[in-house]
């Protein structure tokens, strides 16, 4: 985004959340600027929120408290684009969580977790609403190539009777003593000949173009590791695995075209996970940093759920989705996506993976149980020196 234009969303969302703070009409304001109402201003809410509660937590829970404030009413706001305004009041919603949690503030927390369930269920519909109407599309489309492809199988079988008709009477005036008319009108039946044969090839290859879909290769893997579950738990994590030879493992599967997608879930703050960045970089798997809200719930189980749930209904090209955990838990996980019609693959260690996880997924993959010390790895002087200090 320009930087002009990056300014003019971060003054409009400054105008909102300050007319929201001192309790002035905010409909009026979102209706002059549906324009600006889109992801976009999705994306520069979670940036301003973030950078906000790190120069100034003096006022962190008060901006939390106008956030969720202005996240309700937009959330509310039935002009525009609705998929936007949900986006928008969820990305309010999450930004705050940090801030809001369940122990100093149970009253706020209980807000935002009921509008977050509100929001996420309000965007499912619209986009199972989305779906169906791309499905419908996609069938009517289908039909017209079907009636296409009759009518041109059809005009091929004409143009292959025309030109066996043609090459008998071509035949037979040879055979002929041909006279000055006859060798004029075999030199017109040759170019209708040549003419037909044209077609016939132009005919052959819409067909074959029609009815033969391209055999290329298609990005419909999704890969989310567990990495609470490969390390084996946070007290001690073990780190003697290998995030490129599973990688390998899967995609010498026959099941696996090419990877879309990557996601590894864990609180990468603990310094001990560093050792797993360049590898992580390196494969092109994107980190998601959990915050564990509360020690009752696993943040990152929570959150993989969600973001596979939402990538089964938005990404159609998506059809295997792999789960690197041996969480039982994500039993329920894989049989909500054979509803959706996708391909489920476990991959875990053979002595941790739940029994019930692994007999509903498609295919399982195991991972080495690891051997000797947790941790053999050589640590970087830097986190070295931490951990003597």
């Amino acid at each position: 985004m320009p930087n002009e234009a990056a300014n003019q969303e971060q003054n409009f969302l400054i105008d909102l959340l300050r007319a929201t703070y001192q309790n002035q009409e905010v409909y009026p304001i979102l209706q002059h600027n549906l324009s600006k109402i889109n992801d976009d201003l999705a994306l520069m809410l979670r940036k301003w929120v973030s950078d906000r509660f790190a120069k100034e937590p003096a006022i962190a829970i008060n901006l939390a408290r106008v956030i969720i404030k202005l996240s309700i009413i937009i959330q509310e706001f039935e002009q525009g684009n609705l998929a936007s305004n949900l986006g928008i009041a969820i990305a309010g919603y999450e930004t705050v969580l940090p801030i809001v949690t369940h122990e100093a503030f149970p009253k706020e927390w209980d807000i935002v977790q009921q509008a977050l369930v509100t929001a996420y269920q309000q965007r499912q519909q619209i986009l199972s609403t989305t779906i169906g109407e791309l499905r419908e599309q996609t069938f009517q489309s289908q039909t017209q190539i079907n009636v296409l492809t009759e009518q041109l199988q059809e005009d091929l079988q004409q143009a292959k009777l025309q030109v066996n008709d043609l090459k008998t009477t071509i035949t037979q005036l040879k055979q002929e003593v041909l006279s000055s008319e006859s060798t004029q009108i075999i030199t017109s039946l040759i170019a209708e000949f040549q003419e037909l044969k044209q077609r016939q090839i132009r005919v052959e290859q819409v067909t074959t173009t029609a009815n033969i879909s391209p055999k290329t290769e298609q990005f419909n893997t999704a890969i989310f590791y567990d990495i609470e579950n490969l390390t084996m738990g946070r007290s001690n994590p073990n780190l003697n695995f290998s995030l490129k030879q599973i990688q390998k493992n899967l995609e010498n599967t026959n099941i696996v075209n090419k990877i879309a997608i990557q996601c590894a879930y864990a609180d990468w703050s603990d310094y001990r996970l560093r050792l797993l960045k360049n590898e992580i970089q390196e494969l092109g798997i994107e980190a998601i940093q959990i915050f564990d809200y509360s020690h009752k719930r696993n943040a990152a189980d929570m959150q993989l759920a969600i973001d596979v749930m939402e990538l089964a209904q938005s990404r159609p090209t998506l059809q295997v989705f792999v789960i690197v955990s041996g969480d039982g838990a994500f039993a329920a996980l894989a049989k909500k996506l054979h509803e959706y019609g996708k391909t489920v693959i476990g991959c875990a260690y053979e002595v941790q993976i739940n029994r019930i996880l692994k007999s509903v997924c498609d295919r399982f993959i195991p991972i080495p149980v690891p051997h000797g010390d947790l941790n053999t790895k050589p640590l970087p002087k830097s986190l070295s020196a931490k951990i003597s200090s």
